[in-house]
């Protein structure tokens, strides 16, 4: 029965932080459409990226993960190493669809916009576990 809560508590965490991403995913793609207009779409992408970080920051800690006890100080470090390797991923996956796999599939129609959001879509479950077990532990 204990095995029972523990996983459901898990799913439950998961649909928590896949809907604090979504809501800053959000804020990341538009952030990012928003950028475009004035630096290339590398630059925008990594700015964009800074605030969705933060806005997931604020709603993860609030509401995924409020029984953690590490300091805060340590939050926001782990909280910036996980991300960067996201960041890394989220550029990387973007870049190649973007500049590689959508021109050899034909696809123009919002090409940038296509990449960018299956960018941010990648490092979902790799970020869940970085952060549940080092941003946010349950124990200091």
């Amino acid at each position: 029965m204990n095995t029972e809560i523990s996983a459901a508590h898990d799913r439950a965490q998961f649909l928590r932080f896949v809907l604090a991403g979504g809501l800053a995913a959000a804020a990341n793609f538009l952030a990012r459409i928003a950028l475009s207009r004035w630096m290339p779409y590398a630059a925008a992408i990594t700015l964009a990226y800074l605030v969705g970080m933060t806005v997931a920051f604020l709603l993860n800690r609030r509401y995924v993960f409020p029984q953690a006890a590490n300091h805060t100080h340590h939050q926001v470090f782990w909280f910036c190493v996980v991300n960067a390797a996201a960041l890394l991923q989220t550029l990387v996956v973007s870049l190649l669809f973007d500049e590689v796999l959508l021109p050899c599939l034909g696809i123009r129609w919002h090409a940038q916009e296509i990449a960018h959001a299956v960018g941010i879509i990648v490092p979902v479950f790799t970020s869940f576990l970085g952060h549940k077990h080092l941003s946010f532990k349950r124990t200091p």
